[in-house]
């Protein structure tokens, strides 16, 4: 077997060229999480969804020429499910072997040496979270009946999590911070989200300005807890392009504009505790308030 390596150097440079090819006004945080990877650093990305972590993580591996492990994280994520099991019907018949082992995506991205992203990494057992504290202390880790595995000096591990979701997580230890590097991605300004919508969906300007300035007020409106990203947009001018030609009118004419928001929208928020008015009626409000406040801009 051979010794624990070192983490090796990546190509900071090439990761900052690639994610500025293909993200959206993240020239900062490109260039920190791609300066922490290329120092041999693991990075904790913390925020709400759809602020484009992983957008930015695909694009700085390959950035870098290494590949991207990507794992949703979740309650079911035990370690034997992270780090991979024996072929119970070869075991039956061949006993336990390293031949019958079957890698979980912990020891592909080791043995590959690859960018390891777990989604939503406090929804993951306690138990899972310390095997991936284990690697993170030792870059080896031993397997029962299977061995040691260590990291090629490329592996890194990047942890994604939404530290407002309250319902279903746990706390992420101190442990995991003191190894880690935190790098916050809260949602972009209204310039960058309409530039995001408009690539993502083609859409009639106004149309794609109406559906941006509604997902910005879900994020701070009283009857919402949880207001909704940048997905609501792209699915509200595509769903309400769509809508348009069903009818055979303009895609930005209102009654189409407000159908295609309520069904994209009022799945993506969260009404807020001792809100009465159904969800409909709080996005239908706000779709009426972009309106009136871009006509005024």
């Amino acid at each position: 077997m051979s010794t624990p390596t070192q983490a090796r150097r990546l190509d900071v440079t090439g990761m900052v060229r690639v994610a500025c090819e293909r993200v959206v006004a993240r020239i900062r945080e490109a260039e920190v999480v791609a300066a922490a990877l290329s120092a041999g650093r693991n990075v904790l990305l913390e925020g709400p969804p759809g602020t484009g972590k992983t957008t930015l993580l695909r694009a700085l591996a390959d950035g870098a020429g290494v590949p991207l492990v990507l794992v949703e994280g979740n309650a079911e994520l035990t370690p034997t499910r992270l780090v991979g099991h024996h072929d119970a019907s070869r075991v039956l018949s061949e006993d336990y072997r390293p031949e019958n082992f079957v890698p979980g995506p912990l020891t592909r991205a080791m043995t590959d040496g690859a960018v390891l992203y777990v989604e939503e990494f406090n929804r993951v057992p306690e138990e899972t979270m310390n095997v991936l504290l284990g690697v993170l202390s030792e870059r080896e880790m031993h397997v029962p009946r299977f061995g040691r595995v260590t990291a090629r000096p490329t592996f890194r591990l990047v942890a994604a999590m939404n530290p407002f979701d309250a319902v279903g997580t746990a706390r992420v230890t101190p442990a995991l911070y003191d190894r880690s590097c935190r790098v916050a991605m809260g949602y972009q300004d209204e310039d960058a989200e309409l530039a995001v919508v408009a690539a993502a969906t083609g859409g009639p300007e106004p149309l794609v300005a109406r559906a941006v300035r509604s997902v910005r007020i879900t994020r701070d409106h009283p009857e919402l807890r949880i207001g909704s990203s940048v997905r609501g947009a792209i699915d509200t001018v595509l769903i309400a392009v769509e809508l348009a030609t069903v009818r055979g009118h303009g895609a930005d004419e209102d009654s189409t504009g407000l159908d295609a928001a309520l069904a994209a929208l009022t799945g993506k928020v969260t009404l807020a505790d001792g809100a009465t008015r159904p969800v409909e009626d709080v996005v239908a409000d706000i779709w009426r308030r972009a309106g009136e406040e871009l006509g005024k801009a």
